[in-house]
């Protein structure tokens, strides 16, 4: 059986087969001119994570809410609260703020709002409006005013740097009265 096409029915197929790639080129030039998505990839409630090191828990943080973000990036819009753990299990330090972002280029903690870092063996709190933390260096530091309130004393001034834990630290341009021992 010879089937026998009309040439206006292979010219009317080409023809459609055409506007099909074009429709299908158009689409994807709609696609590449729409702008990228950077948003967070996952958002996560209600957070509770422990993060342990040869086996011992020396980290407890607590969140309302986290973003995490392509290059893992992670934002905590709602507060973050976090309790740093001797060997033993005890709470060395905490750390609250009202709003925390980690940039995983320069694994850097920048903590805003209300930050307070406390020592509790020490009894030592410092009070900031903006923190950083330095994970690789174990390091807490600002330039922004900050407050430490240690036993009966009051310690103010502008810039800090202090251990992760918050055992020692330094505040770089100290103001207010100071008590001497002779």
């Amino acid at each position: 059986m010879v089937i026998t096409h009309d040439r206006f029915f292979v010219w009317g197929i080409a023809l459609v087969a055409i506007l099909v790639v074009l429709g299908a080129c158009q689409n994807r030039k709609e696609l590449i001119d729409e702008p990228l998505y950077d948003g967070p990839l996952v958002i996560m409630d209600s957070i509770n994570t422990k993060m342990s090191d040869s086996a011992k828990v020396i980290l407890k943080l607590k969140a309302a809410k986290q973003l995490n973000y392509e290059g893992g990036d992670r934002e905590w819009p709602e507060a973050l609260y976090l309790e740093y753990l001797d060997d033993d299990g005890r709470v060395v330090s905490t750390f609250r703020a009202d709003y925390v972002y980690y940039t995983a280029k320069d694994n850097l903690y920048r903590a805003e709002g209300n930050v307070v870092v406390k020592n509790i063996e020490e009894g030592d709190e410092l009070n900031t409006e903006e923190l950083y933390w330095s994970p690789k260096e174990e390091q807490f530091y600002t330039d922004r005013f900050v407050t430490i309130q240690s036993d009966d004393e009051v310690h103010t001034g502008e810039g800090l740097t202090a251990d992760q834990d918050f055992s020692t630290y330094k505040i770089l341009k100290p103001q207010g009265t100071l008590l001497i021992e002779e």
